[in-house]
C-alpha cells in the first residue's frame, strides 16, 4: 500500500511564527499525510524533517515527540532520521465507524525550545465488507387487490465502507410481478422499494419468491443477499396510516430509564382484525433494540437503557403499524440526544520542570492540555492558576497551555511554590477539575558577603601582651565570604610582635571578610589613612589576657 504526503493548499504558505516559551507554529494548516486501511505495520508515510525544513539530527537534538488523543500510538518517529513511519495496521470502521473523511489528527512536539507542528493522518477506505442484510428472510403480505404501482418498502442492507465502496444499489431476481426501486433519502442512504407491475390473484399465484440483492461500489463490487417471500392475501382495503409521517423529539441524556420519548399514533378504517394496530420496529439495529422499547397496542415508546451524547447523539427508529389483516404503514422517529454537562474538563501534563534555578528569567515550568469531552458551552473551558504567585499561563494551539515565571525567582525569599491549575468549564452546573504540583527554586550564587557597618575603631593600650585581633561577622552572607590574605597576627607597626611595644599613633586598615564553618573572620590588608580619631563608632581593648578573644558585631 502506498502512502503520500498531501499538502493541503497548492501555494507555499508564509509560516507565522509566534514567540512564547519557544516558537508555536499556530497560523500555518495542518501537514496532511494519507495513508490506506489495513496497511501494514512499519510502512513509510514520510519524513517529517524534511517536511518542516529542520536540518539533519535537528529533530532528536530538540526533544522530538508525537502527541495524540488516540488511545493506541498508531505512528512511530524516528528522531534521527525523520521517518514518520506507520506502527499498526489500522481499521477505518473501527476509528471512524461511518464518519467520512477518516482524520486522525496528532502532533509534532519539540521541546527545546518548545513548538508545536499540527499534522493530520487521514486513513482511506478499502473495499473490505461486503453488503449484508441483517435478516436474511423478508416476508411481506400483499393483499390480492392492490393496484398496481404500490411500492413496498424493503428491509436495507448495511456496508460499515464508506464513499464508493459503500452501497450503491440493489436488483431483485427476474420475475413479471415486481421491480425495484432504489430510493435515497438525502442523507446518502439509499432504501430498496419493490414495485408492483401488475394486479395478484391470490387464487392463481399465492406466494411469490424472490431474490434482492445488494451491491457495493467497489472494484470489484462487493455483494449480499436476502430472500423476499411475499405471501398474496385477500382483500384488506384499509392500510395503517400514521397520524405524522415523521416525529422529531429531543431527549436529555440523564433521562432516567423508562421514561417516554414519544408517542407514535396510527389509525385504521377496518373492522375487526383488520382495523387492529399492532406497533413495532421495523427491522431495528441491534443498538436501537438495546436503548428503546415500545409498547405494540399503545405505540408509546420508552428509554429501555441511559443515553449517551458522548456516545451518541441522534437515533432514527422505523416504527411499523400492521393490522390484522396483514397491512401496515411506517412512520420514522428521529431522537436527539442534547448533552448535560456531564464531564468533568480534564488536565494532561505533558512535561514538569522542578527544581528551576532561581534569577531565570521566562523559565518555563509545566507544559499541559486541557480537555472537555462535552460539547457547545459544556465544552468550552477556562484555566487559571492563584493570583498571588510570579507565574503565568499562557495558551498555546490544540488547547495546550504552558506555565512560565512572570519574573526572575528569589530562592533566599521562597524556595518552594505549590501551584494549584484550576480548570473549569462553562456549562451549568459548571465542573472543574484542580490539578496541584509542587515547584523547589534551586540556589544560584547570586549574594556577596556583607558587613553590619562601614569601619570599626580598635583602642589599644601600650604594653599590652601579644595577642591576634580578630573581628568576626555574623551575618548570612559572611559564611559565603571568600579573603586572599593569609591569616596573621595584628600588624607588626601597630603593636610589638612581643608585646612589649608602645602604639604611637591610631591607623585605620582595610578588612576583609572570610567565610568559614559557622564563624566569618575579618583579616587586615593594607592601611588607608594614619588617622582614625574621627571616627565615631569603636570598641576598647582592655589590657588584659583575654585580648585575643574575637570581637562580635
Amino acid at each position: 500500500m502506498e502512502a503520500r504526503v498531501e499538502r493541503a493548499v497548492q501555494k507555499r504558505q508564509v509560516l507565522f511564527l509566534c514567540v512564547f516559551l519557544g516558537v508555536s507554529w499556530a497560523g500555518a494548516e495542518p501537514l496532511r499525510y494519507f495513508v490506506a486501511e489495513e496497511t501494514e505495520r512499519g510502512t513509510f508515510l514520510a519524513n517529517l524533517a524534511n517536511d518542516l525544513g529542520l536540518g539533519v539530527g535537528e529533530l532528536s537534538a530538540r526533544g522530538s515527540r508525537i502527541g495524540s488523543d488516540q488511545h493506541t500510538r498508531f505512528l512511530l518517529l524516528n528522531p534521527l532520521t525523520g521517518d514518520l513511519l506507520l506502527n499498526e495496521k489500522l481499521d477505518r470502521e473501527e476509528l471512524c465507524g461511518p464518519t467520512e473523511p477518516c482524520v486522525l489528527p496528532f502532533q509534532l512536539l519539540l521541546e527545546k525550545p518548545f513548538q508545536i507542528f499540527r499534522a493530520e493522518l487521514w486513513v482511506r477506505d478499502i473495499n473490505d465488507h461486503s453488503p449484508v442484510f441483517l435478516d436474511r428472510e423478508i416476508l411481506l403480505k400483499i393483499l390480492e387487490s392492490t393496484t398496481p404501482g404500490a411500492a413496498f418498502l424493503l428491509e436495507s442492507a448495511q456496508d460499515t465502507d464508506v464513499g464508493t465502496n459503500n452501497l450503491r444499489n440493489y436488483t431483485i431476481s427476474p420475475n413479471t410481478y415486481f421491480h425495484i426501486n432504489v430510493r435515497d433519502d438525502g442523507e446518502g442512504n439509499i432504501y430498496p422499494e419493490l414495485v408492483l407491475d401488475r394486479v395478484l390473484d391470490r387464487e392463481e399465484v399465492p406466494e411469490l419468491s424472490l431474490t434482492l440483492t445488494a451491491l457495493d461500489g467497489g472494484s470489484p463490487p462487493r455483494s449480499g443477499t436476502a430472500l423476499v417471500r411475499i405471501l398474496v392475501l385477500d382483500i384488506n382495503d384499509n392500510v395503517p396510516e400514521f397520524v405524522q409521517s415523521l416525529y422529531k423529539v429531543q431527549v436529555p441524556e440523564n433521562s432516567p430509564v423508562g421514561s417516554l420519548v414519544v408517542a407514535v399514533s396510527a389509525r385504521d378504517l377496518d373492522t375487526g382484525s383488520n382495523g387492529e394496530i399492532n406497533y413495532a420496529f421495523f427491522y431495528a439495529t441491534e443498538r436501537i433494540l438495546q436503548t428503546f422499547q415500545i409498547n405494540s397496542t399503545s405505540g408509546n415508546l420508552h428509554l429501555k437503557a441511559e443515553l449517551n451524547y458522548e456516545a451518541v447523539q441522534t437515533y432514527t427508529l422505523t416504527i411499523q403499524a400492521q393490522d390484522g389483516g396483514g397491512l401496515s404503514g411506517k412512520c420514522t422517529v428521529v431522537v436527539h440526544v442534547t448533552d448535560i454537562n456531564d464531564n468533568p474538563p480534564e488536565l494532561l501534563m505533558s512535561s514538569l520542570t522542578s527544581p528551576i534555578a532561581e534569577n531565570s528569567p521566562e523559565t518555563v515550568v509545566a507544559v499541559f492540555r486541557i480537555r472537555d469531552r462535552d460539547s457547545g458551552n459544556n465544552a468550552k473551558m477556562v484555566c487559571s492558576i492563584q493570583d498571588d504567585l510570579p507565574f503565568v499561563l499562557k495558551p498555546s494551539v490544540e488547547n495546550y497551555y504552558t506555565l512560565v515565571t512572570e519574573s526572575p525567582l528569589d530562592r533566599e525569599s521562597r524556595a518552594e511554590y505549590n501551584i494549584t491549575i484550576t480548570v473549569t468549564d462553562m456549562g451549568s452546573p459548571r465542573l472543574k477539575t484542580q490539578h496541584s504540583i509542587t515547584l523547589l527554586v534551586s540556589d544560584v550564587n547570586d549574594n556577596a558577603p556583607a558587613f553590619t557597618q562601614t569601619s570599626y575603631t580598635l583602642r589599644v593600650r601600650e604594653n599590652n601582651s601579644p595577642a591576634l585581633v580578630r573581628l568576626c561577622g555574623r551575618s548570612r552572607a559572611a559564611s559565603l565570604g571568600r579573603c586572599s590574605v593569609p591569616e596573621g597576627h595584628f600588624p607588626g607597626h601597630l603593636v610589638d610582635v612581643g608585646g612589649t611595644g608602645t602604639l604611637s599613633q591610631s591607623y585605620q586598615y582595610e578588612v576583609c571578610l572570610r567565610g568559614g564553618s559557622g564563624t566569618s573572620e575579618f583579616k587586615f590588608l593594607k592601611p588607608i589613612i594614619p588617622n582614625l580619631q574621627s571616627l565615631s563608632t569603636g570598641r576598647e581593648v582592655e589590657e588584659n589576657p583575654s585580648f585575643g578573644n574575637d570581637l562580635g558585631f
